[in-house]
């Protein structure tokens, strides 16, 4: 038995079990076809959505809240503020059951990848963070590696959120190789050549036939995935314009004055997508569409 997310009740944290609750109340009168059909699947959509940005969103205003108002002469410096915003923000997540155990992991995993990326591209000029505040590894706050744990903690919880399933993902071995390389890449071509283009066209021949099925109240779509992988990361460089002109960090060209984020970094989040979903599907294994869906999924 499945509730008005798709998912059977044990997947759901216990939180979202008493809004699933509720939601079925809302819409267990709702037409199964028609207009208003439509606008019920959007809307449910739309809620998942915001609901698996809940850490990200969060972040993201604490950031803009933080440029507007933290006042400069503050005795806590506004990094170690963000620092701490978004500790309390990630125990808060746990205390209330919005996260499994599982997902935590995942979710260090990414705060560590991006801390040691954020510690060698500091380093190297890609993008500065103001000096001050003690809660700090070298250059690079610590509230840094929580913008890469935001990323994780949407990931992990779209899956659940959508029951996400796959036609023709490929095999887990490849992908792990290819994300593995992407990381590296993003270090060596400082030094060597870059390969960007080159581990793009991997990604491309790999996926180019994965299929993403997802739920969303009664009916399940598909879409390809890198389709999906596009456009989730340009959700990213969206926030990252926001995060950027909150103060967050600062990129070369920004130091005179903010300017928008250049386009091209679509491809580094598109690449970064790469490296998410793979590390999430060592913990949520990719599984296949239930041959019932199949009659049901829309284009």
């Amino acid at each position: 038995m499945t509730d008005a997310s798709g998912l059977p009740p044990h997947e759901l944290t216990r939180l979202e079990r008493a809004i699933d609750r509720a939601a079925n109340r809302v819409l267990v009168g709702a037409p199964a076809r028609g207009v208003r059909a439509v606008l019920v699947e959007c809307s449910v959509f739309l809620l998942k959505q915001a609901w698996a940005c809940i850490f990200g969103a969060l972040l993201l205003v604490v950031l803009v809240a933080a440029r507007l108002w933290y006042p400069d002469d503050a005795i806590l410096a506004r990094n170690d503020a963000l620092t701490i915003a978004a500790v309390v923000i990630q125990i808060l997540l746990l205390v209330f059951k919005l996260e499994t155990g599982r997902e935590l992991w995942v979710i260090l995993l990414f705060h560590v990848t991006g801390t040691v990326m954020e510690l060698f591209k500091t380093d190297v000029g890609s993008w500065a963070y103001e000096g001050d505040g003690i809660l700090r590894i070298g250059a690079v706050p610590l509230f840094s590696g929580f913008m890469y744990a935001a990323v994780g903690s949407y990931m992990v919880r779209v899956y659940r959120l959508h029951d996400l399933r796959f036609a023709r993902y490929p095999s887990r071995l490849v992908t792990t190789v290819i994300a593995a390389l992407i990381y590296v890449n993003f270090f060596s071509h400082h030094f060597i050549v870059d390969l960007r283009w080159v581990l793009l066209a991997a990604v491309l021949v790999v996926w180019w036939r994965t299929t993403m099925h997802f739920r969303v109240y009664r009916v399940t779509l598909r879409a390809p995935l890198l389709l999906v992988f596009f456009g989730v990361a340009t959700f990213i460089w969206f926030a990252e314009n926001i995060a950027t002109w909150a103060g967050a960090w600062l990129y070369p060209h920004q130091e005179a004055g903010w300017e928008l984020v250049s386009p091209q970094k679509l491809i580094a989040w598109f690449l970064l997508m790469i490296i998410s979903v793979v590390m999430v599907t060592w913990v949520y294994p990719p599984r296949e569409p239930e041959a019932r869906e199949a009659p049901e999924a829309r284009e």
